[in-house]
């Protein structure tokens, strides 16, 4: 029993020894012995950003127009159909919350009761006010009638009775044509409060009847068939049932052009530099992985933004897809690699293997430490210009005692070449740009003699680049998606 626990012991001590061996052995010489080759080809540099899918093209969806005018500036959608139900053209799609439409009505056909009120009695007090004074005109002219009687039977009476008999006349005339005015300013009175009244009369009506046909508009129909998407807010939420519309944006909802697509995608500021209008970009989608999509950048924010709960400014880009597909959706998210530079032939390494102290750029390789000048640098890989060759290894990570290594410096007139080329590419890309706006300029002067003046060898290199430029960001379509 004794013997058996000596060797059981035993066992395990010399599993714990080996165990300890093997692993330090192994991380000193993982340290040591990494190496990677340096490689030659092309090189490509991207950025790499994730976004949303949308349609270039969209039918929207509103709401009622003019509600401004009804003193209504918001309104709640009441009810709307799932977002991604497809339907025909006049099919229903929402309702929106009548209650505040709702209260003006009966507000207006209470206004409307009492300008019909209003009405009657101005009727009723018109038709009596001329009846009474018809009537006395009626009066007055039997009146008179008896006057003109009496005159003629006091021709026989003294001078002194028929004059009082003809003052009676008179006066009795004057009373007749006086009342007669009367009744004319009665009248056309009467017609100016009858059309007074009849004018609120009407306005009330015509406004009852806009507040019903608003009340019919809150009630939303497709105005084509195809796919209903809800659209997005300033917060970027999606308008559902409770959600509310204003009178300046009364979007409800829209039918995206499935056809032509776009990625809306934002750009963090410190690679905005790189990207350019008319870049190839490479499109995948989270929900196809297997499908990969090509586009080109139509558009690039001149203004950055601060994202909710980030204190990083964006700017947003549009990549216009050039497939078409009918498995992709607005809405799904992608992840969008712009190609903003490719170069042919050149050398090039991780990033890890550089070391620097100061200025000096510099590797670890089997032979001790080298210089080297670098270029352009992608996510995980940087060029060499100078110091290494094809094939070459350098270490990714410094071994332990890289620290006493020897450095080999580049020759001087490598340095110096490397700078007269950086000198040349400068140049090269500010003289072309100055001669061609100097061009634009003498063209645009209009001055003829200045314009006969030009190089035509210049000139015709000047056309060309302004036709590439032009055609640049066209359009491209066909094709199908690479899998």
């Amino acid at each position: 029993m004794k013997k058996n626990k000596i060797y059981f012991f035993s066992f395990i001590g010399v599993v714990v020894i080996i165990l300890i061996w093997v692993f330090s052995d192994s991380g000193s010489s993982n340290v040591e012995t990494v190496l990677v080759p340096v490689n030659s080809g092309e090189f490509v540099i991207n950025v790499t950003t994730t976004g949303e899918l949308e349609a270039k093209s969209s039918k929207k969806i509103n709401g009622p127009d003019g509600l401004r005018n009804v003193r209504i500036h918001q309104l709640k959608i009441d009810d709307i159909i799932p977002d991604g139900t497809i339907v025909d053209s006049g099919q229903y799609v929402a309702s929106l919350d009548r209650t505040e439409l709702n209260n003006k009505v009966k507000d207006k056909e209470l206004e409307l009761e009492k300008f019909q009120s209003q009405f009657t009695k101005m009727q009723l007090d018109t038709t009596m006010e001329l009846r009474n004074a018809r009537n006395e005109l009626i009066n007055l002219k039997f009146s008179l009638e008896e006057k003109r009687i009496v005159l003629d039977q006091s021709k026989y009476e003294p001078p002194a009775t028929q004059r009082q008999v003809q003052i009676d006349l008179e006066k009795t005339q004057r009373t007749y044509d006086q009342t007669v005015k009367n009744y004319q300013l009665k009248l056309e009175k009467a017609n100016a409060n009858m059309k007074e009244v009849g004018a609120a009369l009407k306005k009330a009506e015509g406004e009852l009847e806009i507040l019903n046909g608003y009340m019919r508009q809150f009630t939303i129909y497709a105005p084509q068939a195809g796919m209903v998407i809800y659209e997005s807010g300033w917060d970027g939420q999606k308008k559902g049932v409770g959600s509310t519309i204003s009178v300046w944006d009364n979007v409800v909802a829209k039918i995206p052009n499935l056809a032509e697509m776009n990625v809306k995608t934002y750009v963090n500021e410190i690679d905005i530099s790189k990207v350019k209008k008319g870049q190839d970009v490479e499109i995948g989608i989270d929900a196809f992985p297997d499908k990969i999509f090509t586009g080109a950048i139509t558009s690039v924010a001149n203004i950055g933004q601060q994202m909710r709960n980030s204190n990083a400014k964006v700017f947003e880009v549009i990549i216009q897809v050039n497939e078409y597909d009918s498995i992709i959706r607005p809405g799904m998210t992608t992840k969008s690699t712009i190609i903003t530079a490719v170069y042919d032939s050149v050398l090039y390494i991780p990033i890890e293997c550089i070391q620097n102290n100061d200025s000096l750029s510099y590797v670890y390789c089997p032979k001790g430490k080298k210089q080297v000048i670098l270029g352009k640098t992608n996510e995980n890989e940087i060029i060499v210009r100078a110091g290494l060759n094809e094939g070459e290894e350098v270490y990714l990570v410094a071994p332990e005692t890289a620290e006493e290594w020897r450095l080999y410096p580049l020759d001087t007139s490598v340095i110096n070449n490397i700078k007269r080329q950086d000198s040349i590419e400068k140049t090269k890309e500010k003289a072309p740009e100055k001669q061609e706006i100097d061009i634009e300029k003498i063209i645009q002067s209009g001055d003829m003699e200045a314009i006969k003046n030009i190089d035509p060898k210049e000139l015709e290199k000047y056309m060309k680049n302004k036709a590439g430029k032009q055609g640049k960001g066209g359009e491209k379509k066909g094709g199908k998606p690479k899998k």
